[in-house]
């Protein structure tokens, strides 16, 4: 599933695609000539993502649920505290941020507490059948064990019988592509500055020997292995790449 954004910035007849890929939202930024142009590639774009959801639908109500039961259980039934095991119950879900393929995150709030979190929420025959199960477990454990002041922190983990729900901070200052639209560029020392708060959780992850791997996290990498997969948004490439 995908959204579709129409805007005139930074270019006239600019329009936006913005999806969920596991649990990483990953935009990418056209622009044409008219804006009769970006309505047939909106329109077209809209055809085929809804046709694809009505396909991944119809595969997915042929699958069998027994093997999705118990997904990990020791490591995603877990909290980053000494706190009873949540459920589903122990919130209040006030509004959708995001959804895509695998799931959803939604804003939800604490009953307890009253703190607020981002919890997400997905589908277990979907991880299955995308074979990402082997990923989720090692998001859950890197999410588990990294404490950082520039890596969103997770406060919950836990599943219920058909979800895994991973009950993050927070984090409503809006996206890098957000602020950078709207500033059109950024200063020296506000470039300096994000370039360093990255630098320093990147730094934080390669001494557990993690590799952030656009949305991804890969363990147990030494020195010298390198990955084998493209990884980026080519918006923000460098020209020589």
């Amino acid at each position: 599933e995908c959204q579709l954004m129409k805007t005139e910035r930074p270019k006239p007849n600019t329009f936006i695609i913005r999806c969920l890929q596991w649990t990483t939202v990953i935009e990418r930024t056209f622009h044409v000539d008219t804006p009769e142009e970006r309505e047939e590639w909106t329109e077209a774009i809209q055809a085929v993502a809804d046709r694809l959801q009505r396909q991944e639908e119809e595969r997915m109500n042929c699958s069998p649920t027994s093997q999705i039961d118990n997904i990990g259980e020791e490591e995603m039934d877990a909290s980053t505290t000494h706190h009873k095991r949540k459920t589903m119950n122990d919130f209040d879900y006030l509004k959708l941020l995001g959804k895509g393929t695998f799931g959803k995150v939604i804003l939800v709030r604490e009953k307890a507490s009253g703190k607020y979190y981002a919890m997400k929420i997905l589908k277990k025959e979907v991880i299955i059948a995308k074979d990402e199960v082997a990923h989720t477990l090692t998001e859950s454990r890197v999410l588990k064990n990294t404490r950082h002041p520039f890596l969103t922190s997770l406060k919950y983990s836990f599943q219920t019988k058909d979800r895994l729900c991973f009950v993050m901070e927070y984090v409503n200052g809006g996206e890098l592509f957000f602020h950078l639209s709207r500033e059109r560029v950024f200063s020296e020392d506000r470039t300096r500055f994000y370039g360093a708060e990255i630098v320093s959780a990147l730094d934080y992850l390669h001494s557990g020997k993690i590799v952030y791997h656009f949305g991804l996290c890969k363990e147990g990498i030494t020195d010298a292995a390198t990955m084998k997969t493209f990884c980026g948004t080519p918006e923000y490439l460098a020209p020589e790449v």
